[in-house]
């Protein structure tokens, strides 16, 4: 068994439609346009027969029902006892994003040809299996007709023959004139490839986030079945805020028993807290995988069963990666895979792929772009599932403390022959980034440091194609923005990278309040939560004409723009400006072209929880912008030795007996002075 279908009575409605719900008609999965290759519609699968849409048919209650039992609409009911059921004359499907079987990533990453679909079911009705291709169209593959009070099982063998490019299998059952129950069903293989159970450690690096953390181990503590495979947890604890204090630590500890590893050392960031599981768990040598974990995550537990089932039977030893869900709207997937755009050495969402795609809207069976495999260059390490094997062989993380650290090690085990697959079906729900913008705090500098770093060591461009062009843009549009404390610090990370490799080590232990104390003296990075502490906005004269600035729509004039921007920042600044800001400017709004108008504004952060009072400097912009020149020629001048250099340093920065030496550090830095 790789698949489990998850029939959960307990289910919150808003998470309904990832698992099940009903269907009315097949508009939006079967019809001719479909069958032709046209987009899919921006709703499901037509009116329900109460008015809703498809979409919405997993959110309802069904009239009636008892404690204990969950409404699909008025299609049917999820209990703990029967499983799921189908009301009379009505279809429950299972082709839904955690439920369905992802056909073409076992087609390719395995050696497995037929799978086995295997459900328990009583009543009168049908099961109807369908398969989809890449291009979204959607086939019946086979079916049975069911009419017994008793429970019966049917077997379902399927091909994955025709499923190269993409494609998924699922199954709806539909009632005929009485109830029809599922009370399970898996998909499955024949095979000898896994005659033993695999062994699997968890690691979770955490950072002041106690509550988060002890509910990971709590649900960890109530999976029977990851904890049959489980060799132990481990928990490093970088932070102020133990985990060892929460009120709740004590009740897990005792339910993990030996499972449980409670791991305190300084602050290392991401990169320090998974090297040192890394380290842990594969000179313990008792795990085949460990699965590395944020620490503030929720997580779809029987995902990691089907990570590992996944791993056991792929070709070669792989990475799987699950996907990411957004924690505030938990059916909305945030990123489905991930890739480095080679040229410009930039991260982001795959080829054929859209971040925040919503599932309650737009169900899998009706979006043509989900049928499509999707292939990867690294997965985030809010979850990703490694062998063991693989870093034995090709060591732990960088000192990267945080940024790039996954995107690089995915590449790096890529570049070994151990390749990267994200799984759909396997996922966390995590804090979706829209809601953050470090590239303007005290990340800016670790942004662009290992965005370099990691260009040096696998671009396969001379220089890293447009990297370093796009490295001073962005400093240029830090300037124009007046973001001076962000522009510094990326000046910092580049007489970092220039310096060399040996001092990564040193960094991961030392940059950080470094560059706190370096923030300090930058108004950009001095926010306020309370809003009346700065003056009001107000500026001597309108805008001419009651025009606002727009932006740029063309290439030639962003370029007008940015000159003429750069020409006026050398000017005095208004008087009126140092007294009060010009503007409040939302960061929905924060665009250089925007803010290079003013002479100041109020900028409010991501999160909507401060502002900072951004004022125009033009000494400060005449050194930044001088040095930012100096810098970046330096670095297309010396960028054949840095290469040499760092991939050079690779084996030692990343192997266990230096990252030992960092952790020993990290230890005796966070002790108190006697």
């Amino acid at each position: 068994m790789v698949q489990r279908t998850i029939l959960r009575a307990d289910q919150e409605l808003d998470i309904r439609p990832l698992y099940v719900t009903g269907l009315s008609s097949f508009s939006g999965g079967e019809s001719t346009s479909r069958q032709a290759g046209d987009s899919e519609p921006d709703a499901g699968a037509g009116p329900l027969p109460d008015g809703r849409d498809y979409g919405s048919a997993g959110n309802g209650s069904t009239g009636g029902s008892t404690t204990g039992v969950e409404g699909i609409g008025a299609f049917g009911s999820i209990s703990g006892e029967q499983g799921a059921t189908a009301m009379p004359e009505r279809r429950l499907t299972f082709g839904t994003y955690f439920n369905a079987f992802p056909a073409s990533y076992w087609r390719r990453w395995t050696d497995e040809h037929t799978v086995r679909l295997t459900a328990r079911i009583s009543g009168s009705g049908t099961v109807v299996v369908y398969r989809s291709t890449a291009k979204g169209h959607v086939l019946r593959a086979d079916s049975a007709v069911v009419s017994s009070e008793t429970v019966s099982t049917l077997e379902f063998d399927l091909p994955l023959k025709p499923f190269i490019d993409g494609g998924w299998y699922w199954f709806d059952i539909e009632a005929a004139d009485k109830p029809m129950q599922l009370y399970a069903a898996e998909w499955g293989f024949e095979t000898e490839k896994a005659d033993t159970a695999s062994v699997l450690s968890i690691g979770i690096p955490t950072f002041n986030r106690p509550d988060f953390c002890v509910d990971q181990l709590v649900k960890l503590s109530q999976a029977p079945a990851v904890l049959d495979i489980l060799d132990e947890i481990l928990v490093v604890d970088q932070g102020t805020q133990r985990v060892v204090d929460h009120e709740r630590f004590a009740e897990v500890r005792d339910s993990l028993g030996p499972k449980l590893r409670i791991i305190e050392q300084g602050n290392l960031g991401g990169s320090g807290g998974f090297s040192r599981v890394m380290n842990e768990v594969s000179s313990k040598g008792v795990a085949d995988y460990v699965l590395v974990l944020d620490d503030d995550v929720v997580c779809e537990l029987e995902g990691i069963l089907r990570a590992v089932a996944f791993a056991d039977l792929a070709k070669t030893p792989t990475l799987v990666g699950g996907q990411m869900f957004s924690l505030y709207d938990r059916s909305v997937l945030h990123a489905f895979g991930e890739t480095v755009a080679k040229y410009r050495w930039f991260w982001g969402p795959a080829p054929h792929t859209q971040h925040g795609h919503n599932f309650a809207t737009k169900p899998l069976r009706s979006t043509q772009w989900l049928h499509r495999r999707v292939d990867v260059d690294y997965n985030g390490w809010w979850m990703c599932l490694i062998p063991t094997k693989v870093i034995k062989e090709i060591g732990l993380s960088l000192p990267m403390f945080l940024k790039w650290d996954d995107a690089e090690f995915g590449l790096r085990a890529h570049d070994a022959g151990y390749p990267t697959v994200t799984l759909p079906g396997v996922a966390v729900w995590h804090v979706p980034w829209h809601e953050k913008d470090d590239t303007i705090d005290w990340q800016a500098y670790f942004h662009r440091r290992n965005r370099i770093i990691a260009a040096l060591l696998h671009s396969p461009y001379d220089r890293g194609g447009r990297l370093i062009l796009e490295s001073f843009e962005t400093q240029v549009k830090h300037l124009l923005s007046m973001q001076y404390g962000p522009a510094e610090m990326g000046l910092m990370a580049i007489e970092d990278i220039l310096e060399g490799p040996g001092r990564m080590h040193r960094d991961v232990l030392r940059r950080l309040p470094e560059l706190f104390e370096l923030r300090k003296g930058y108004d950009d990075s001095r926010a306020q939560t309370d809003l009346d502490v700065f003056p009001s906005a107000g500026r001597r004269k309108p805008p001419r004409r009651g025009k606002e600035p727009t932006a740029p729509s063309t290439r030639v004039a962003r370029a007008k723009t940015m000159v003429a921007s750069t020409v006026r920042q050398v000017l005095p600044v208004r008087g009126m400006a140092k007294e009060r800001p010009e503007a409040n400017v939302a960061h929905i709004d924060l665009k250089w072209w925007l803010l290079a108008q003013f002479d100041s504004a109020l900028v409010s952060s991501a999160d909507g929880s401060a502002a900072a009072w951004y004022k125009r400097d033009p000494q400060l912009f005449r050194d930044l912008l001088a040095r930012s020149v100096a810098l970046h020629s330096r670095l297309v001048k010396e960028w054949p030795r840095l290469v040499e250099e760092y991939k050079a340093a690779l084996p030692e920065l990343a192997s266990p007996d230096t990252w030992k030496l960092t952790f020993d550090e990290s230890i005796k830095a966070d002790e108190p002075a006697n």
